[in-house]
């Protein structure tokens, strides 16, 4: 997997294709909200404690962001209308893999439509108070309203049924998202604390050590 560069190093990110996909979706599958917590048998080093926020998960297919993989690269530098926006820390993420050039924002903005009205312009809600900005829109439109911003480069995508096959195979735990996890301001400790709130046996596997060797 390629690296974002350090930022000194010009790096250019494009609003993401995904957003046209997400703003027209209709329908919420079953996944869709749902964190992807990669269990220790995963042995992908893409996601190697990674915890995925899944934004798309239908028959054709599955996208979603790590939230916990922070990069050198300062929001400031690459989407700098963006950056008075971002929360701490105010870096881009590597949201996976695939597409490292195009760049997704994700935003929190609590509350329901006012009477049953129209979503903001420029966010589209996701699941609960977690929604897709569009960077291409000014940041004024959603900055009185914004509770929480954050920018990833890249995302994770699985094609038909690829997804369920991991799961079949245990290489993820599916659980409920919250949205203070896409601004979790120590995002390195974000798998173990999303383990550790199950109220299940997931709650141990929080104390899993980095090195099983170790253990």
């Amino acid at each position: 997997m390629r690296l974002l560069p350090a930022p000194a190093q010009p790096l250019t990110l494009r609003a993401a294709a995904g957003w046209g996909i997400m703003w027209t979706m209709t329908e919420v599958s079953s996944l869709t909200g749902r964190l992807l917590v990669a269990t220790p048998k995963l042995a992908d080093p893409n996601f190697d404690r990674a915890v995925v926020l899944l934004l798309d998960h239908d028959a054709e297919g599955s996208l979603g962001v790590v939230l916990n993989r922070p990069t050198p690269v300062g929001v400031g530098d690459v989407l700098e209308p963006w950056a008075a926006l971002a929360v701490p820390p105010q870096v881009v993420f590597q949201g996976g893999p695939v597409s490292l050039d195009s760049a997704l924002g994700l935003a929190v903005i609590p509350g329901e439509p006012a009477d049953g009205g129209a979503e903001l312009l420029g966010w589209r809600r996701v699941h609960g108070a977690i929604g897709l900005v569009d960077l291409e829109a000014p940041p004024e439109l959603l900055a009185a309203e914004l509770g929480a911003l954050r920018i990833f480069a890249g995302y994770s995508g699985w094609g038909p049924g690829q997804l369920e096959k991991e799961l079949v195979d245990g290489a993820w735990y599916v659980v409920e998202s919250e949205p203070g996890d896409v601004s979790a301001p120590d995002p390195e400790k974000l798998w173990r604390a999303v383990l550790r709130r199950q109220r299940s046996e997931l709650a141990m596997v929080a104390t899993y050590p980095d090195d099983p060797t170790l253990n």
